[in-house]
């Protein structure tokens, strides 16, 4: 009976997720340095959803959360600090558009299983009202 709720509890976790690792690829779309100050651009991170959770219950769970292997973006700035001798300067492979379609995506998913699971819980409800 409460397999539904947890199962959308699994979805709110995997979307938040989603939302949160979104959020951090826009946060560094500019960022052309790593961790330790190198001229290696921030990569993209990309969330991989898996059907199941650990204890093979109905629902859903984060495979991994890896990096985008695509090229980095390159722009001709020769005066930018990261510029190399040719005065190219690479960007982060993220594109903004894409980004926010799939922050939108994240956030429908999320409202899409709260719902559910109002209406599920709406349903036990009608069904404890009838027994009663």
């Amino acid at each position: 009976m409460f397999d539904v709720l947890e199962m959308g509890a699994s979805g709110l976790m995997v979307q938040r997720v989603r939302m949160d690792t979104t959020a951090n690829n826009v946060l560094n779309i500019n960022t052309t340095r790593n961790e330790h100050g190198e001229k290696i651009p921030f990569r993209r991170r990309m969330v991989l959803l898996q059907a199941g959770t650990p204890d093979g219950k109905p629902g859903v769970r984060i495979s991994q959360i890896r990096p985008d292997p695509s090229p980095f973006n390159e722009r001709y700035e020769p005066g930018h600090p990261d510029a190399d001798e040719r005065g190219i300067v690479k960007y982060p492979n993220i594109d903004l558009a894409t980004e926010m379609v799939n922050m939108l995506e994240a956030s429908r998913a999320y409202e899409a299983t709260i719902t559910m699971m109002e209406t599920s819980k709406a349903m036990f409800n009608a069904s404890l009202r009838l027994i009663a």
